[in-house]
């Protein structure tokens, strides 16, 4: 069956267009780089700092936190290729000036990357 078609052959026809706040946003991808965010409107005018290039890490180690540099991008769990092109997204393993470290939240979603130390 072709998709958009009923079983007939007829169309399918959307009874109304997508709201503004229906609309996907683009995706925001943050890679390895000198700082730089921006911010974004959200619902009810509310604001959202996106991060775009990072090159500063929040990292724990046992009870206290501190800023380091990132180094490199070692692995990503999603995909090869991300690691390959710097991505920092949850999960991935980052090479900073204290070590091995592994992302902790979402950075392109809250501004800032946090990271916990890996022994």
């Amino acid at each position: 069956m072709n998709i958009g078609r009923k079983v007939t052959g007829g169309k399918y026809h959307r009874n109304r267009k997508k709201r503004w706040y229906e609309s996907q946003s683009q995706e925001n991808k943050t890679t390895l780089g000198e700082t730089k965010r921006k911010t974004i409107r959200t619902m009810g005018g509310s604001k959202k700092a996106v991060l775009l290039k990072a090159n500063k890490v929040n990292l724990t180690t046992n009870k206290k936190t501190e800023q380091v540099d990132i180094k490199n991008v070692i692995q990503t769990p999603q995909d090869v290729f991300l690691a390959r092109q710097n991505r920092l997204i949850k999960g991935a393993i980052i090479e900073t000036s204290k070590g091995k470290a592994r992302i902790t939240n979402r950075p392109s979603r809250e501004g800032v990357v946090n990271a916990v130390l890996i022994e």
